[in-house]
């Protein structure tokens, strides 16, 4: 069930740093809250979906060999959950609504903490082979 986990984790990171490089304006209209961001910056939104490109690929990877890629997991865990504490601190100082918050849960703080407590199993399974 963990290997499932992943694996669809990794592919829906993946997607979304693919659908960010492809289409980013198609991307920027249709994600919840992006819109009330501020302008469309294509190069800035680009960036981005790089980033998420090879998080679902190091998330990928962890599914199929946990106990070599949990460091590279670790990596994007720790990417994901800076970005959560954006999110977080735009709300307490005014620039997102409860609303857009709440919405971030399953798309931006669910994904943090998964990546990053499934890169400590994979740790763990290192350490238990040793």
């Amino acid at each position: 069930m963990r290997r499932i986990l992943t694996m669809a984790l990794g592919v829906a990171l993946g997607a979304n740093g693919a659908w960010m490089l492809v289409a980013p304006m198609n991307w920027y209209r249709w994600i919840p809250g992006v819109v009330g961001t501020g302008p469309a910056n294509l190069h800035f939104i680009r960036d981005i979906g790089c980033a998420y490109l090879v998080a679902g690929l190091s998330v990928i990877w962890l599914g199929r060999a946990p106990q070599l890629a949990w460091p590279a997991a670790l990596a994007i865990g720790t990417f994901l959950g800076l970005h959560a504490l954006v999110h977080l601190y735009d709300f307490f100082i005014g620039h997102e609504s409860a609303r857009n918050l709440s919405e971030d849960v399953p798309a931006i703080f669910l994904p943090a903490v998964l990546v990053i407590w499934l890169a400590w199993l994979g740790r763990r399974e290192a350490q238990t082979e040793r």
